[in-house]
């Protein structure tokens, strides 16, 4: 047993821990100009605060806390480090899908933010793309930093930059007026459906 985690522990620490879900120089190319949103003190991807950093998630965030991260959002289950590998491993091998956002607290090595774009390749609008905001989540103790604010303007950009024609999430009711400063509205006649075939 012992032999095998340290074996494990290898494969993760053989140059693969820092491999990003996608390029980081996407990150750092954004453009911001046509952001509407509104910082004090100013934040940015670049300087998200004291001792943060902005980046996409990495193989090795396994170990910086944040399968936890994401437990304070909803239910995730006991994941092992092979289930994270393989579904690290699945989105990657879907290239311009999967855009997984987080902020890691560099003195403490933990990721503290994440967000996730879903890239959704369409036939439809001459073959292009729909954008789907999931699983923005930050960690209580960094709450009031505008840290959730910076994730959403993030993620919104980066949609509009891919080129989807649309970008949609779904909200809590008392959480649509705080999406609203994106530019997210309630369209008339459109209702979000849902059906639970099991709770993990």
């Amino acid at each position: 047993m012992v032999i095998r985690f340290v074996f494990q522990q290898k494969l993760i620490l053989n140059g693969n821990e820092n491999k990003p879900i996608f390029e980081h120089n996407i990150l750092q190319n954004l453009d911001f100009s046509k952001s509407t949103t509104q910082y004090n003190p100013a934040v940015s991807v670049q300087n998200p605060g004291e001792g943060l950093r902005m980046r996409p998630l990495c193989r090795g965030d396994y170990d910086k806390g944040f399968m936890s991260l994401l437990s304070q959002m909803t239910k995730v289950g006991d994941v092992s480090r092979e289930e994270f590998e393989a579904r690290f491993t699945a989105m990657e091998a879907c290239p311009d899908s999967y855009y997984i956002v987080v902020i890691e607290d560099t003195m403490t090595k933990k990721v503290i933010g994440s967000g996730t774009l879903v890239i959704e390749q369409k036939f439809i609008r001459k073959c292009s793309s729909r954008g789907r905001i999931e699983d923005v989540v930050v960690h209580n103790q960094y709450r009031g930093k505008q840290l959730v604010k910076l994730m959403m303007d993030t993620l919104m950009v980066l949609s509009q930059q891919l080129g989807c024609y649309k970008v949609s999430l779904e909200s809590e009711d008392d959480r649509v007026m705080f999406y609203s400063q994106f530019g997210l509205i309630k369209e008339a006649g459109q209702n979000y459906m849902c059906r639970r075939f099991k709770e993990m």
